[in-house]
C-alpha cells in the first residue's frame, strides 16, 4: 500500500530515496516525504501530493552529501491527506524520524498515556504515536529504543527509523507489512517492495514478521523483537529493472495487458506436459498424497484474485469432481469456518501480502488445515507461511488494476485442475486435449490483442456513459464480474457484473439507452440462453457489446458491436474472453482522461483492513 525507501552507505541518499519513491508510485498514495541525517540533525521535507511535488520543494537538497535517510509515500488511513499527517513523523524533540506502513491498533491508548506525560502531538496519525514512543525511549541505542517501543504496540507495521545523532544507522522492523533489504558492497537499502532497490542490487533479504534489522555501511544485524540473533537468507531477484519501464506504452496497464502472451506462457512453462496430458506443480510435491484424498477445496482471495478463484471453482468441480467453495478472505477470517481433515485451503494473492488473505491463511493454519498459496511475489508472507504453493512468474505488476496477474492465476488454476482431474477423474486422452488447448492460449491472446485499435474505437462510442452492465454465464460469469471491476477501478464508471439469467431479477429495471450491456456470448452449451438474455436487453432499448466466438455471425444480428475471440474449450474461455474487457476498460478510462495506473483511492497491495 504505502511506499517505504531507506538508504545507508557512502553515496548521496537524496537521489536514491526520490528514485525509489518514483518506482513505488504505482502502489497508490496521497502524500510524500523524506528525512535525512545532515550532520546537524534531521532534515525533513513532506507535503500532500505527488513525488514530483516533493522533488520540486527539495531540489536544493541534492548534492549535500547526506548518506543516511528514509522516504515515504502515504495512503491515508488515520487522518486526511495533509502536510502534518504526511510521513516521516518525528518525536517531539525531533531526535528520531520514522516512516510506517500498517495500522497501530492501540494507538489511542498509547497516545492518551503520553499526553498525560506531557508529550505533544502534531498530527492525527497512528504513526506519530509510534514515533513519539520510540523517541521517549531513545538514548544512544536506536535499535533498543525501537525494540522496546514495538513490544508495546498492537497491530501491523513495516517501519524505517533514523536518529539525528546516528548517521550511518538505519533500523527496519516488520509485522504484517512487507520489508525487503537490498544488500550491496558498502551500502544497504530498505524498501517495502523489491522494485525500489532492483536498480541498485539484486541481492535481497525478505524480512520476516517480528524481525528487526540494524543497517550500517559495514553490514547488517538481524534479531527478533525479543533480541534473539537471526541469520537471514539472501535471495536473488529474477527480473531486471527493465521490467519497471513502460517500454513505449502510454501506461503500465496497457503494457501489462500486452505482456499476457508471455506471462501466461511463463505460468505454464515447465509445468505442462502436453504429450502426457498432465501438469507438474513442484511446489505442491509435499502435499501430493493429500491432493489425492481431499474431499473439499476452499479458495480464499480478495478482489480480482477472488474472481480468478470463482473460475477455478467451475474448472475444478467440472474436471476433477471435487466440491469447491470460494470465500472472501475478509469474511473468512472473521467467522468460524468448518475445516474438516480432508479439506484443503488455497489462498490466492498477487502480492502475497494482502492483509485479509494473510489473516485467513493464519486462521486456517491455526485450525489445522493444510494451506497452499498462489502468488506472484517470491519471498512474500503468503509464500513463506503456506505449506506449499505455486508462483505465477508474471514479473512485477505495476498497474494498480490487475491484468496479467489475473490471467496467470487462471493459468495456474487450470494447471491445478488438470493435475487433480488426471489424479481422480479424466482419461489420458481428455488430459491431452486440455493440455493442447492450454498450450495454444498465448498465441490466441496475441490474436485478440491485434484488435486493440477496433476496441479503442468502440470505447470512444461508449466513453461518456456512466453506467454499464456486464453479463456472463457459467465460466464467463466471473469474467463479467472482473470486466465490471476493471471499468470501475480505472474509469470511475459505475458497472455491475451479473449472471446473465439473473439480470431479469432486478437489474433489468435499470436498462435503457443510456446503460450499455457488455455480454460474454461464447459458443458453448448455454449459448442460446445468452442470446435470449441479449434480446431482453435490446427490447428495453439497451445497446449490446458482445464478446463472441470466431465464426459466429448469428451474434451480429443481436449486438451493436462484436469483439471476437478464437475458439477454445469452455474451461479455458475466461483466459481469452477477459482480454477484450481489459482493453475496453483501459480505452474508456483513457478517453475520460483518468489516471489509469494510479486510480484514486486505490492501492496495489492492500496491507490494511
Amino acid at each position: 500500500m504505502c511506499g517505504i525507501v531507506g538508504y545507508v552507505g557512502s553515496k548521496d541518499a537524496y537521489p536514491i530515496l526520490l528514485g525509489g519513491l518514483s518506482v513505488l508510485e504505482y502502489r497508490g498514495y496521497d502524500s510524500a516525504g523524506i528525512a535525512l541525517v545532515n550532520g546537524k540533525g534531521l532534515e525533513i521535507h513532506k507535503d500532500k501530493g505527488k513525488v514530483d511535488h516533493l522533488r520540486s520543494i527539495t531540489h536544493d537538497v541534492a548534492g549535500r552529501g547526506c548518506t543516511t535517510g528514509i522516504a515515504h509515500t502515504r495512503w491515508a488511513t488515520h487522518g486526511a491527506p495533509s502536510k502534518h499527517n504526511a510521513h516521516p513523523h518525528t518525536d517531539q524533540h525531533d531526535r528520531i524520524a520514522l516512516v510506517h506502513n500498517g495500522i497501530i491498533e492501540n494507538y489511542s491508548l498509547l497516545k492518551e498515556k503520553m499526553l498525560k506525560e506531557g508529550i505533544k502531538f502534531r498530527s492525527e496519525t497512528d504513526t506519530e504515536v509510534l514515533a513519539q514512543l520510540i523517541g521517549k525511549y531513545y538514548e544512544k541505542d536506536l535499535a533498543a529504543a525501537v525494540r522496546r517501543a514495538l513490544l508495546e504496540v498492537d497491530g501491523t507495521f513495516g517501519i524505517a527509523v533514523i536518529a539525528h545523532d546516528r548517521p550511518g544507522v538505519l533500523i527496519g522492523a516488520r509485522r504484517g507489512s512487507p520489508l525487503v533489504v537490498g544488500v550491496a558492497e558498502g551500502e544497504l537499502f530498505l524498501a517495502s517492495d523489491a522494485s525500489a532497490v532492483v536498480a541498485h542490487t539484486k541481492d535481497v533479504i525478505y524480512l520476516k514478521d517480528n524481525n528487526l534489522i540494524e543497517l550500517t555501511p559495514e553490514g547488517f544485524d538481524t534479531t527478533t523483537l525479543d533480541n534473539k540473533k537471526i541469520s537471514p537468507e539472501i535471495h536473488t531477484i529474477e527480473w531486471s529493472v527493465d521490467a519497471l519501464a513502460k517500454g513505449g506504452f502510454d501506461h503500465f496497464m496497457l503494457k501489462e495487458i500486452f505482456e499476457q502472451p508471455e506471462t501466461i506462457y511463463n505460468a505454464m512453462r515447465g509445468r505442462l506436459l502436453v504429450s502426457e496430458g498432465v501438469a507438474r506443480l513442484d511446489g505442491l510435491n509435499l502435499v501430493l498424497p493429500e491432493l489425492r484424498g481431499i474431499r473439499r477445496l476452499v479458495l480464499v482471495a480478495c478482489g480480482t484474485s477472488w474472481h480468478a478463484a470463482l473460475v477455478g471453482e467451475y474448472m475444478i468441480e467440472e474436471i476433477a469432481g471435487i466440491p469447491v467453495e470460494v470465500e472472501y478472505a475478509s469474511e473468512f477470517r472473521y467467522r468460524n469456518p468448518i475445516i474438516e481433515p480432508d479439506t484443503l485451503i488455497f489462498v490466492i494473492s498477487q502480492s502475497g501480502e494482502t492483509a485479509d488473505t494473510l489473516a485467513a491463511l493464519r486462521e486456517a493454519s491455526y485450525k489445522g488445515a493444510t494451506v497452499l498459496g498462489i502468488c506472484n511475489v517470491v519471498g512474500s508472507s503468503i509464500a513463506r507461511e503456506t505449506h506449499g504453493g505455486v508462483y505465477l512468474h508474471a514479473g512485477p505488476e505495476i498497474g494498480v488494476a490487475s491484468t496479467k496477474a489475473f490471467t496467470s492465476q487462471l493459468t495456474v488454476l487450470a494447471l491445478l485442475t488438470l493435475l487433480l482431474g488426471r489424479m481422480r477423474r479424466i482419461s489420458n486422452s481428455d488430459g491431452i486435449a486440455v493440455a493442447k488447448a492450454l498450450e495454444a492460449i498465448p498465441k490466441q491472446v496475441r490474436k485478440i490483442l491485434r484488435q486493440n485499435d477496433t476496441i479503442r474505437e468502440i470505447a470512444k462510442i461508449y466513453a461518456k456513459h456512466n453506467n454499464f452492465l456486464y453479463l456472463g454465464r457459467s465460466y464467463n460469469f466471473p469474467v463479467a464480474l472482473e470486466g465490471a471491476l476493471k471499468l470501475k477501478e480505472i474509469s470511475y464508471v459505475h458497472a455491475e457484473g451479473y449472471p446473465a439469467a439473473e439480470m431479469k431479477h432486478g437489474p433489468i429495471a435499470l436498462i435503457d439507452q443510456d446503460m450499455p450491456s457488455v455480454v460474454l456470448a461464447i459458443k458453448d452449451s448455454i449459448y442460446d440462453k445468452v442470446i435470449s438474455n441479449i434480446q431482453e436487453v435490446k427490447a428495453r432499448g439497451g445497446s449490446v457489446i458482445a464478446v463472441a466466438t470466431e465464426g459466429d455471425r448469428e451474434i451480429e444480428k443481436h449486438a451493436r458491436h462484436v469483439i471476437y475471440i478464437p475458439k477454445i474449450i469452455p474451461m479455458l474461455s475466461p483466459l481469452l474472453s477477459v482480454i477484450p474487457l481489459q482493453l475496453l476498460a483501459y480505452h474508456i478510462a483513457a478517453q475520460r482522461g483518468c489516471e489509469i495506473d494510479q486510480p484514486r483511492n486505490l492501492a496495489k497491495s492492500v496491507t490494511v483492513e
